[in-house]
């Protein structure tokens, strides 16, 4: 599949996703406009990480690798939804930015299958200590290393534990005694699932996807997703029959603004969960992170071997890079325990290191995040990250609008199908 921009825009498909963001930020470097160019040992990085603790932590790392004389980074940050509409466009400009903060995996792979990342595989001649599963993310179909990998996460129903003590529940371990917790938030007088799908409508894919592992298991998933299924298929419909019991419970006001907002709802006790990943605690005050607290996703069928969300982060390089020597050294010191642990450090400290080394925030919180994973029977990333960014804007519509029209839900499934169709034969 091509993800260049007219490739991104079919990805759009028949069902009317919102416009693009408008605005593109641009490289912070000159220099030859292809790989093997002039050396400048500058590197443009461009990054997608703008949240206010994110982001700080981000210069922080830029700071510490600029210290060490092995060339000089200059950090490009944007707004994720305005990074992620614009990927395609930075990858296949003249002259694009350098390295890039983003996703292992499909959808890493989606743009190496367009010739459009630098093939890195001697960086992971460093990395010895990386485990085979980070390995097998981070390499192309045909065979090339393509991402560094720097740190994973999960996904979770967040809640403040003040409140459910304050309401009298407890978190839930099934479906049935989910749908309990939901009444008895509601009695309150409290949307019990809060959701941000302003700017941000991917946060509805993590409900789909969580929904389509827990009732078909997460090789049916991959599969459709990878488009080797059908969203047609009876077993998808059956994700949204289930979604619909609780549709009730959410927070209306939840599609007007962005998981920003949805997460100062949640810490201001406006709604009773929300389901994110950990990023969410970049938005959040830092006093209010003790009181912050996760579910494992409802159990549904237990014959299901359990999957958890575990999206992988780091970087990749473009093709063009001005100068790949010190594009490489970079990547390099971005593989270290020790560059890892300064982003930790100067983040929420709400994710993992990828390089076993590394060390995670011995906090309640981060243990049972790990602990859960490593229970799982399998892991996913995302619905972009186990598909492609092209697909993402088609689901963006079509769980949108099944959330505004859930009687729909067969035309909706078959526009998503068409779509879909476009976006594989591309």
């Amino acid at each position: 599949m091509a993800p260049d921009r007219r490739t991104f825009l079919k990805g759009l498909g028949v069902l009317g996703a919102a416009a693009l963001v408008p605005g593109c930020a641009t490289s912070t470097s000159g220099g030859a406009s292809s790989g093997g160019g002039a050396a400048t040992g500058e590197i443009a990085l461009q990054s997608n990480l703008s949240a206010e603790q994110a982001k700080a932590a981000m210069e922080k790392l830029v700071e510490a690798f600029n210290k060490t004389g092995g060339g000089t980074v200059k950090l490009n940050t944007v707004a994720a939804e305005i990074f992620r509409t614009q990927l395609p466009t930075y990858l296949t400009s003249a002259n694009p930015p350098d390295v890039y903060t983003w996703y292992a995996g499909s959808v890493a792979n989606s743009y190496a299958e367009k010739d459009l990342l630098l093939d890195i595989s001697d960086v992971w001649q460093t990395m010895g200590n990386y485990p085979k599963s980070l390995q097998t993310l981070s390499t192309s179909a045909a065979g090339q290393k393509v991402f560094v990998p720097t740190s994973n996460y999960w996904w979770g129903v967040h809640y403040r534990k003040s409140n459910f003590e304050k309401w009298g529940v407890t978190p839930p371990k099934t479906w049935a005694e989910f749908l309990e917790v939901c009444k008895k938030i509601q009695a309150q007088g409290v949307p019990a699932i809060g959701i941000g799908l302003g700017d941000t409508p991917w946060v509805a894919s993590a409900w789909f996807d969580y929904l389509n592992i827990r009732i078909n298991g997460a090789p049916f998933h991959r599969d459709l997703l990878a488009g080797k299924g059908d969203f047609t298929d009876p077993k998808v419909k059956a994700v949204f029959t289930k979604w619909r019991e609780v549709l009730p419970y959410f927070d209306p006001k939840g599609k007007s603004f962005p998981f920003q907002e949805a997460t100062s709802a949640l810490l201001g006790g406006k709604t009773g969960m929300f389901l994110i990943g950990t990023f969410f605690a970049d938005s959040a005050p830092k006093d209010a992170l003790d009181d912050i607290d996760f579910f494992q996703f409802p159990i549904i069928d237990p014959n299901v071997p359990v999957a958890e969300e575990a999206p992988t982060d780091g970087y990749f390089a473009s093709k063009k890079a001005k100068d790949p020597a010190a594009v490489k050294k970079f990547l390099t010191w971005l593989a270290t325990a020790e560059a890892q642990n300064i982003y930790i450090d100067n983040s929420s400290g709400t994710v993992l290191p990828a390089n076993p080394d590394g060390k995670f925030a011995d906090t309640p919180y981060v243990r049972k995040g790990k602990a859960m994973l490593e229970g799982a029977a399998e892991l996913t990333q995302f619905f972009n990250r186990d598909s492609s960014d092209a697909l993402q804007p088609t689901a963006d519509a079509a769980l949108t609008k099944f959330l505004d029209k859930p009687d729909q839900i067969d035309q909706i499934l078959k526009d998503w199908q068409a779509a879909a169709t476009k976006v594989f034969q591309a």
